[in-house]
C-alpha cells in the first residue's frame, strides 16, 4: 500500500531533516558550479531554526521523512521572494517541486498582500528553469557571480483583483 505525499506548515522539530534535505539537494548544484561553498551547504542548524520563525516554510511528508521543503517571505513592497526549494532526488520528477511551489504561494498570498513573486537560481540550472517556467515565472535578472556562476532571477506578477461594477 502505498502513502501520499502531504504537505503542510514545518515546525522546529523539522529543523534537522530540512537541513539534511537541504544538504543532499544542493550537491548536484554544487557539482554543476564547482562551487561547495553555496550557502545551503554551509547553513547551521541554529541558523535554519532562526530561519523557521522568521520565514513560512513548507515541508513534503512522506509518512515521516521530509522529502521536500521550501520557504518564502514578503517583502515591505508586496514581493514574495521564494527560496530553497528542495526535492529528495529520488522524488524528482513526479510534480512534487510544482506542488510545493503552487503551495508557497498559495500560503504567502493567504497570509499577505502579494503584487508579485520572485526567485532565483544558477545560470546551469536547466531543470529549475523549466520548473519555473512552467509556473509562470519569466527571467527579470541575471548577474554574474563568479566565471563559474551566473544567477538568473525569475519574477511573476500576481493579477489585480477585478473592480466591482456597479
Amino acid at each position: 500500500m502505498g502513502m501520499s505525499v502531504i504537505i503542510s506548515p514545518a515546525t522546529q522539530d523539522d529543523a534537522e531533516q530540512i537541513l539534511k534535505l537541504q544538504y543532499l539537494g544542493y550537491q548536484d548544484e554544487a557539482e554543476l558550479y564547482g562551487d561547495w561553498s553555496l550557502e545551503p551547504l554551509t547553513q547551521t542548524l541554529d541558523s535554519l531554526r532562526a530561519e523557521l520563525g522568521e520565514q513560512e516554510f513548507l515541508v513534503a511528508r512522506l509518512g515521516d521523512e521530509v522529502v521536500g521543503t521550501v520557504r518564502g517571505r514578503v517583502d515591505a513592497d508586496g514581493i514574495a521572494r521564494i527560496g530553497r526549494l528542495v526535492v529528495h532526488p529520488r522524488m524528482q520528477r513526479h510534480g512534487l517541486g510544482g506542488r510545493l511551489l503552487d503551495a508557497v504561494e498559495q500560503r504567502l498570498q493567504a497570509a499577505h498582500e502579494v503584487y508579485g513573486f520572485e526567485l532565483f537560481t544558477g545560470h546551469r540550472s536547466l531543470g529549475n528553469l523549466r520548473l519555473y517556467a512552467r509556473h509562470g515565472y519569466v527571467q527579470t535578472d541575471v548577474k554574474e557571480v563568479s566565471g563559474r556562476l551566473s544567477v538568473v532571477t525569475l519574477g511573476k506578477s500576481v493579477p489585480a483583483p477585478l473592480a466591482a461594477s456597479a
